[in-house]
């Protein structure tokens, strides 16, 4: 692993060049699968490229890879065409109609912690090709393989995606206690996400029981970044494969999603719009002239 992340780290600083544009790297991770964690990513993403950003969804997730299933999107070629050495990364990069480009996985990308070295020198040239985006979300795999940790330690930013089931907490906080060992934790951004949160409460208590565990047991720091509302569009938007952001942008979900990109940029944002922001106008006290 080591190998394999100091590639990861080198990589991370060529595709931060020297001008004032830097490329963003934020990965999504989690304790278990089945989180909602590719769904987090993908509309991360579309939230950015609302703010004008230049977006790469990396699929990550091996074995697993669906990023491009939750789009509807049919990649002809993946990650593991380049593995192969059959595909440059530029040739697999898949513009979408949302704003955002995609790069998909497949289960061969697990080949890549068996690279002989210059093949994995390749590899990382290869992904160097992602360095005109502004933000590269990763979607990494479910759980604490070496490519996750790997992924995690070149981040700028972990987003840790759980649920308030115990499981998934129980499984996040075991994700938090490996990288407290094996990655330099004084160098971690590390942010928690409650998905499928019932209301503000329960995504507080939920966020409140990891954050002190890990600062408790494991001296280290995690934020709460905030939560995303359980709601019967996710489902609904899974099953037509198009982002539930695209879906109902004034959905519940799509706004704490909005919200978290805003606190990532440190930027306002400012809730409703459309004919909600209207009526609020037209019902709001007015003084009289």
């Amino acid at each position: 692993m080591a190998d394999q992340a100091e590639g990861l780290r080198e990589l991370m600083k060529e595709m931060r060049p020297s001008r004032e544009k830097k490329t963003r790297i934020i990965a999504v991770a989690s304790g278990k699968g089945g989180v909602g964690k590719t769904n987090i990513s993908i509309n991360l993403a579309i939230a950015y490229a609302k703010l004008k950003k230049k977006v790469v969804v990396l699929d990550a997730d091996l074995g697993l890879a669906n990023v491009n299933v939750v789009m509807g999107v049919i990649p002809k070629y993946n990650l593991y065409h380049v593995v192969r050495k059959q595909k440059t990364m530029r040739e697999i990069i898949l513009d979408t109609n949302y704003g955002i480009q995609i790069v998909a996985g497949a289960s061969g990308f697990a080949k890549i912690a068996n690279l002989e070295e210059d093949e994995r020198k390749a590899f990382i040239e290869e992904l160097q090709e992602l360095s005109y985006a502004d933000v590269v979300i990763i979607d990494t795999s479910a759980g604490v393989s070496s490519n996750v940790l790997s992924f995690i330690e070149a981040a700028d930013d972990v987003l840790i995606v759980i649920t308030p089931e115990p499981t998934s907490i129980t499984d996040a906080y075991g994700l938090i206690k490996i990288m407290s060992t094996e990655i330099d934790s004084q160098e971690m951004s590390l942010k928690l996400i409650v998905n499928r949160a019932q209301s503000v409460t329960e995504a507080k208590k939920v966020q409140q029981r990891v954050i002190s565990i890990a600062s408790q047991f494991l001296n280290l720091k995690v934020d709460y970044l905030g939560y995303v509302y359980d709601d019967p569009i996710v489902s609904q938007a899974v099953r037509r494969q198009v982002p539930f952001l695209v879906l109902d942008p004034a959905s519940r979900p799509s706004e704490c999603v909005m919200h978290l990109v805003s606190r990532l940029e440190n930027v306002d944002y400012k809730e409703g719009g459309g004919m909600s922001k209207l009526l609020r106008n037209f019902l709001k006290p007015r003084k009289e002239t």
